[in-house]
């Protein structure tokens, strides 16, 4: 991913990968190319994920370093 893609663009052009890789009727050079591909954007979405969790939990701590459970609000934006 050299642009930077949205997290839900990267998950659907990953979705896209595994059903071409799944309907196996492609070259071996192909499915090879896409598999990489998909393996970086697995790892990219992961990341995300990854960060996303650290700032609920960073969010969601209490004055004494615990996590506590706080009711999820929407932001309108």
């Amino acid at each position: 991913m050299t642009a930077e893609k949205s997290f839900e663009s990267a998950l659907s052009e990953l979705e896209r990968i595994v059903q071409s890789l799944e309907a196996g009727d492609l070259p071996l050079e192909k499915s090879l190319a896409l598999f990489e591909q998909g393996v970086r954007l697995s790892r990219e979405c992961q990341r995300r994920l990854d960060d996303a969790e650290r700032k609920v939990e960073i969010l969601l701590k209490g004055e004494n370093g615990v996590l506590k459970a706080a009711p999820f609000a929407e932001v309108e934006e």
